[in-house]
């Protein structure tokens, strides 16, 4: 798990969720709950940036497998991720470009904002 990239495309992000087993990854969405509300790839659990120092507890069953961050456009998932590494989960990725390259590249059925 240490040559876990740091980031990855949003069709990259799809391509290894296709290919995995339930259970095997967790899309992690860091937006706001406003955001999500405007719009949401399936699938992914809604812990927002600022509330992970006290949800981290509902990721920790996530600590060995790979964990797929995203946000809008691709900041605050890195943040995350690195965040996330420092606490001891190797398997931590950043999706470049968020839920807007998701939009744009992977289904454009996600609304853009």
């Amino acid at each position: 798990m240490t040559d876990t990239p740091l980031e990855l495309s949003a069709t990259e992000v799809r391509r290894i969720l296709q290919e995995s087993h339930p259970g095997e990854c967790l899309l992690l969405d860091c937006r706001t709950p406003e955001e999500y509300a405007t719009a949401r790839i399936a699938g992914a659990m809604l812990v927002p940036m600022q509330e992970l120092p006290e949800r981290l507890g509902e990721i920790e069953a996530w600590r060995a497998r790979h964990i797929f961050v995203h946000c809008h456009h691709g900041v605050r998932s890195l943040r995350v991720t690195h965040w996330l590494r420092e606490r001891g989960f190797p398997a931590v990725t950043s999706m470049q470009g968020g839920i807007d390259a998701w939009s744009t590249d992977v289904d454009p059925n996600v609304p853009k904002y």
